[in-house]
């Protein structure tokens, strides 16, 4: 560890979650979270939601395979692999069940391509996986798992009456979960302090992004269902360029119209 570098409690996650600024408040508190706890999330935005997530799955699974590929020994390595199990088995079985309730054809939950916000997302996700450094595959999984957890915890009970949203919330909300992301925390948390400046700081600008472009809908421009989509605008005090485009953040409307299928993502 560098002189002058002082995490708080030691811990360099938590310095990466704080160097990130507001940006992670967004992200862990948006209204498409608050209204999916509270039950009050229309289906046809909750479907769409779930089609680009599931669509998203398969980029998630390439960069868990390069973490299973770059975790230092054999039991970091079965962690890796015992998650992307996970993935792969029992949220999976959870998308094909809250497709058939919503109504989603096999066509369209293999074919509906990722919206540009989300496909910057994935692209930072392979960007990270393809620098063939462990640290900056966690940089990118933890924080993408972690919001999740936060959010999950602190949605309240009773959860919705509709299986499809209590589901998401319980498959980020419970020991196993909240274990596995301490766990890949406690990874970045042991290497992180060892980092040179340089790569700290590239880890911590990866760490920084991934918490800019996950989605969320706390601030919104909206419009009519189908013609205009809303975005979060970075603002210059929270680190982000001021625009849209690949640093787009939200790509729902108000949460009570469809999430457009495709959008205008000019300034």
């Amino acid at each position: 560890m560098d002189e002058g570098f002082d995490p708080p409690g030691g811990r360099f996650t938590d310095w990466l979650r704080d160097s990130s600024g507001p940006l992670w408040d967004r992200a862990t508190g948006h209204a498409f979270t608050q209204e999916l706890a509270a039950d009050t999330l229309a289906d046809d935005v909750y479907r769409r939601y779930l089609i680009q997530d599931y669509v998203f799955i398969e980029t998630l699974v390439t960069v868990l395979g390069h973490a299973v590929a770059l975790a230092p020994g054999m039991p970091a390595k079965k962690r890796w692999a015992g998650f992307l199990a996970a993935i792969t088995s029992e949220e999976n079985d959870y998308f094909l069940r809250s497709f058939d309730a919503l109504g989603v054809p096999q066509a369209e939950r293999e074919t509906t391509p990722l919206l540009p916000p989300i496909q910057a997302f994935a692209d930072l996700m392979l960007e990270a996986a393809r620098s063939g450094t462990y640290e900056e595959v966690l940089a990118v999984i933890v924080p993408a798992e972690w919001v999740y957890l936060t959010w999950a915890q602190a949605a309240p009970k009773p959860y919705p009456g509709r299986f499809y949203l209590s589901e998401w919330i319980e498959l980020h909300d419970n020991p196993v979960f909240e274990e596995i992301v301490g766990w890949m925390r406690g990874e970045l948390d042991r290497i992180g302090p060892d980092l040179t400046p340089a790569r700290r700081k590239v880890v911590a600008e990866r760490f920084r992004r991934l918490v800019e472009l996950k989605p969320r809908s706390s601030t919104r421009l909206m419009g009519e269902p189908g013609r205009r989509c809303g975005f979060y605008r970075s603002a210059p005090d929270d680190g982000g360029s001021g625009g849209f485009g690949a640093v787009a953040i939200l790509v729902m409307f108000e949460s009570r119209a469809a999430l457009p299928i495709s959008c205008d993502f000019t300034e």
